[in-house]
């Protein structure tokens, strides 16, 4: 599993400046379709939790009623760090599909 991601202030800062880098994202979807799930996943995946608590943890409920009731009632942000490639070793240039359903 992976270790928790150690930043200094400075480091937050300069990530946060590179705007280029940056995506902002939202998980919408009926209840019960796994919205806390993919949520997890990726917070997970950026060292936040780890994969046993994906899924489970229900990171993003962070009111007592919703802790309570296993639903989320309020939206939440999250500012995860993901570092990528430019490319993958052969060459190739990664994309970003945006898909709507």
């Amino acid at each position: 599993s992976a270790a928790m991601p150690n930043f200094t202030v400075d480091q937050i800062r300069g990530i946060m400046d590179n705007t280029d880098k940056i995506r902002s994202m939202s998980v919408i979807a009926h209840v019960d379709h796994g919205k806390s799930t993919l949520t997890d996943s990726l917070i997970c995946k950026a060292g936040i939790i780890s994969a046993k608590q994906a899924g489970d943890a229900r990171f993003t409920d962070t009111r007592a009623d919703e802790q309570e009731r296993g639903v989320t009632i309020k939206s939440t942000g999250v500012s995860l760090y993901f570092e990528h490639d430019e490319e993958d070793g052969k060459g190739n240039q990664p994309h970003l599909i945006n898909l709507i359903d």
